[in-house]
């Protein structure tokens, strides 16, 4: 497994609200979250902070030998984890109020990945040259696609596009997305904050991916500097993991 993980403030935010960690937790094991924080005076940056740090803790000492079943109920747990975590610190402390914040997150073994969100922040699966986006937005402008209101065009610039309806921290109950999919030599994985996805588009995502004269680093920077070029209105957050053809999963 080779990694890269990205995080800029872009060009107009004053803060940087976005978070982005991933770890080897034993050999055959790795972990990626990609949190986006919502919330005035920092509160978006405790709210993902707050998420990660305690999804990182609910994962300690998870092994390889668990089932695809059983990593979806861990990384569903973790999250929910979380999820209390934020909601409970923006309950007791009146300048975190109504802080919230997205997350995706997945947990990949040699031939699985198992997915987990809620928000905006998006997983992305680059594989055989074609590239799929495997989470569903939760924001009011995809269920207005969704009930043929709009149209999936309408929706790219949309006054209200980054209107949330589901996110970690801001209720006290929530439902977390989760997913498995196949994980094969040479697939590739990329989460990302909306700061990516929201100014820069699936062809400008796939002709970086596809470019064999970059490494992986180097294709994550790329990335960050399109969103940058497109006017960086928001943190622009990138992780992408890549099940690499002559190495094992060792970060």
């Amino acid at each position: 497994m080779k990694t890269a993980l990205r995080s800029d403030i872009g060009r107009i935010r004053l803060v940087n609200e976005d978070r982005v960690w991933s770890e080897v937790l034993e050999p055959g094991l790795v972990v990626a979250i990609v949190a986006d924080g919502m919330g005035g005076h920092q509160a978006g940056e405790v709210a993902s902070n707050l998420a990660v740090d305690t999804f990182r803790e609910a994962l300690k000492g998870s092994t390889a030998a668990l089932s695809p079943e059983e990593r979806k109920t861990l990384i569903s747990q973790a999250i929910l984890q979380a999820n209390e975590v934020v909601f409970d610190t923006a309950s007791n402390n009146e300048q975190y109020y109504n802080m919230g914040t997205t997350v995706v997150a997945v947990l990949l073994s040699e031939d699985h990945a198992v997915i987990g969100h809620i928000g905006d922040s998006r997983a992305y699966q680059w594989r055989g040259g074609k590239l799929t986006q495997l989470t569903e937005d939760h924001t009011l402008v995809n269920e207005l696609v969704k009930s043929g209101q709009i149209k999936p065009e309408e929706a790219e610039h949309h006054p209200r596009r980054n209107v949330l309806t589901r996110a970690l921290g801001t209720d006290e109950q929530v439902e977390v997305d989760v997913q498995s999919i196949s994980w094969m030599k040479d697939d590739l994985l990329l989460l990302c904050s909306d700061g990516l996805s929201d100014m820069i588009n699936t062809a400008a995502i796939v002709e970086t991916l596809e470019q064999d004269g970059l490494d992986l680093d180097q294709k994550a920077d790329r990335l960050v500097q399109l969103a940058l070029q497109a006017g960086g209105d928001d943190n622009i957050t990138v992780a992408l993991l890549h099940h690499a053809e002559d190495t094992e999963l060792e970060g």
